[in-house]
């Protein structure tokens, strides 16, 4: 009884213990079932591994005989193709539903691509293995509908840059053709001849055309460009007016097509119709670099863009770059088009129209481009610029055709500095600035426009404490008034007048007129100035600047401006270069001087283009009030310096508010004893004789 009963506990003990380690087993295994990652939570993990182009760790994450037995490789090669090639960017994926019981996720997928965002619904579905869940990959799941024959294309929609325009819509920078040299490698008969024909002419090295011929994408029958070069027009060989340079060009060019599997043909790029003449004006642009890609990361340039480098074209860049559009889309096996994914709409750049009238800017250019000089050309009531002009220049259209290393490297050696922008600089003015000096006089009080200061001849120095140092001057004036002195340009009258007014009064007189400012103006110019210290340090120093010498140094386009206020009673205009229809005056400073002043001033200018003494008579014309004012500026290495150069100035202005008003300041370096500024009066005469015959 007792061994019955000892059994029985025993059997029980051992149900017990079985149950217990039943109990453990099934609670293991459902412990262990929650700690597995559920088919959704997965998903959202695979979507963020594609932005990281994380593709290995993909392939892991799939059941690869539920998935076709899909190879790692073709796995690889397939995602990266697709989402690299597409610009997939910023992966966000949303779990819309999850059935548990058929392990499937439907999901919405949102990302950037090249065309833009694109966006679908999907569904996904799991197995179940022993280490987990596991995803079932198919095309598809890449796009909704992608076969595994299927393509994604990309379709790029180039934007158009836009143009720019003169103020009567002449083409300064637009849209051209130019010509592309290049070779079909199946029609080359000897390489060795052909290459190194090639490289004579186009004067690129063989290496470079082999390698070109190397690229991936090159058959018997491709066109492989190799060098952009000048297009020869049927107007200009017509025309009879062909310089050497187009005759050069075409002898080259009948040279190459007569080298077999050569070929020329045209491609669309940047063209600047009137090259020199506007050069400094509208720049140039050029191919994008990496640093320019990087430096404008998502501002839509490729790597076949073109970026503006100077003058307008970077001015505007902005506004005249536009942005490609683009398309993607899924094409079958035959190339028909099944879905689209995603699109841009290209936007084309837009036209800059400017205020510049292109045959004054052509004249202008005329006749000074043998020179070193500027010229800039306002309308004085206005503010509209009409006219910049730098010379010697350059032909912008070589930036586009490129230009070999030797090209570049004379370009840049050139003792003239042809790339130099001479209408952005400071320079001194000489006489131009007397007219500055009489409105700061009369303005103070320190000038009486009717008094003689005397006559003191040739040569003047205030007293002995100068030293050795003389003011001289051309022509003695008698008497020795306002209206006389600037007539015949009296040194010696202007710097009495300086010393008058006082280094103070004249200094905050300056000032009041944007020395040492910035020029309200599209394109920054340089500040013009006073000293070198931004004070006038000695008494000699403030006698010299009473006659534009000194340290004083000004912009030509700023000495417009302060020029503007003796037509517009005291009032120096604001300039502007974007064209306006409706032109209306701004004034960048307001009552500069009083309106007596500038009439004043005004009638001694009048005399100086207009009284057969005066030094700017050979501007003179019987039919139309100008007026205006010469300089001749010493440019010295130091005060005993005898061999220094001379610049020469006349701005000469219309007198009356007319549709063909205009103000021209033109400057040439290097016209001592080539008649100084006379030099200067003579062409821009013809200038505006040109101009208001129109």
């Amino acid at each position: 009884m007792k061994k019955r009963r000892i059994f029985f506990w025993f059997k029980v003990l051992l149900t017990e213990i079985i149950l217990t380690v039943v109990l453990f087993y099934i609670a293991g295994f459902f412990l262990k079932d929650t700690k597995l990652k559920k088919p959704n939570r997965l998903l959202v993990e695979y979507m963020e591994y594609i932005p990281l182009q994380e593709y290995n760790k993909m392939y892991n994450m799939i059941d690869v005989r539920a998935s076709g037995d899909t190879s790692k490789e073709y796995f690889i090669k397939r995602n990266s193709a697709i989402y690299q090639g597409i610009g997939m960017q910023n992966m966000k994926t949303e779990i819309i539903a999850y059935d548990e019981e058929h392990m499937s996720v439907k999901y919405r997928a949102t990302f950037d691509t090249d065309a833009g965002e694109a966006s679908f619904i999907n569904n996904a579905v799991f197995t179940r293995k022993a280490d987990g869940y596991k995803l079932i990959w198919h095309d598809s799941l890449i796009f909704p509908g992608l076969c595994p024959s299927d393509k994604t294309k990309v379709s790029v929609i180039k934007a158009k840059r836009g143009k720019i325009l003169d103020r009567n819509g002449y083409i300064i920078a637009g849209n051209g053709i130019v010509s592309v040299a290049g070779v079909v490698p199946g029609k080359i008969k000897n390489k060795k001849k052909t290459f190194n024909s090639i490289a004579e002419l186009l004067g690129i090295r063989k290496a470079e055309i082999k390698k070109k011929l190397l690229a991936g994408w090159v058959k018997e029958d491709s066109f492989v460009p190799l060098k952009t070069i000048p297009k020869i027009k049927e107007t200009d060989l017509l025309s009879g007016n062909t310089d050497n340079k187009i005759l050069k060009e075409k002898e080259r060019q009948e040279r190459l097509l007569e080298i077999p599997g050569v070929m020329i043909s045209g491609k669309e790029a940047r063209e600047y119709p009137y090259g020199k003449a506007v050069a400094h004006l509208a720049g140039y642009v050029q191919n994008v670099t990496a640093e320019d890609l990087e430096q404008h990361e998502g501002e839509g340039y490729s790597a076949s863009s073109v970026i503006g480098r100077s003058g307008a074209e970077a001015l505007f860049e902005c506004k005249l770059r536009g942005t490609d559009g683009c398309r993607i889309y899924i094409t079958d096996a035959d190339g028909r088009e099944k879905e689209e994914i995603a699109y841009k709409p290209v936007q084309h750049g837009q036209d800059i129209k400017l205020s510049v009238d292109i045959n004054l800017q052509m004249a202008l250019y005329n006749q000074f481009k043998e020179d070193k000089s500027c010229s800039v050309a306002i309308n004085p009531y206005t503010g509209e610029v009409l006219a910049l002009v730098s010379t010697p220049s350059y032909d912008n259209n070589s930036f586009i055709i490129g230009m070999s290393g030797q090209e570049w490297k004379a370009l840049n050696n050139d003792k003239d500095q042809p790339m130099y922008n001479r209408f952005r600089q400071a320079w001194c003015p000489g006489s131009s600035f007397k007219p500055v000096i009489a409105a700061a006089g009369l303005e103070t009080g320190t000038t009486v426009w009717s008094e003689d200061y005397g006559n003191e001849g040739l040569s003047w120095q205030k007293d002995s404490s100068w030293g050795s140092y003389y003011i001289t001057t051309l022509h003695a004036t008698d008497p020795a008034v306002l209206d006389n002195a600037l007539v015949n340009s009296d040194n010696i009258y202007f710097a009495k007048a300086a010393l008058r007014t006082g280094r103070k009064q004249l200094e905050d007189f300056l000032l009041k007129l944007g020395f040492n400012k910035e020029l309200p103006f599209e394109i920054k110019m340089a500040k013009s100035q006073f000293s070198n210290t931004n004070k006038i340090e000695t008494e000699i120093q403030l006698a010299d600047t009473g006659y534009g010498q000194g340290e004083v140094l000004i912009n030509p386009l700023h000495l417009a401006c302060i020029y503007s206020a003796f037509l517009n009673k005291g009032n120096v205009v604001m300039p502007y270069l974007l064209y306006k229809k409706r032109a209306e005056a701004k004034y960048w400073i307001s009552g500069a001087f009083g309106a007596q002043v500038a009439e004043k001033v005004l009638n001694g200018m009048f005399k100086v283009v207009n009284d057969p003494s005066g030094t700017g008579y050979a501007a003179h014309m019987d039919n139309i009030l100008l007026a205006g004012k010469t300089g001749t500026a010493e440019i010295k290495l130091s005060k005993e310096d005898s061999h220094g150069t001379e610049l020469g100035w006349f701005a000469v202005f219309t007198t009356e508010n007319t549709k063909k008003a205009v103000m021209v300041v033109s400057m040439a370096e290097d016209v001592k004893g080539r008649g100084g500024s006379g030099y200067v009066v003579h062409k821009d005469s013809q200038v505006l004789r040109q101009w208001l015959r129109q």
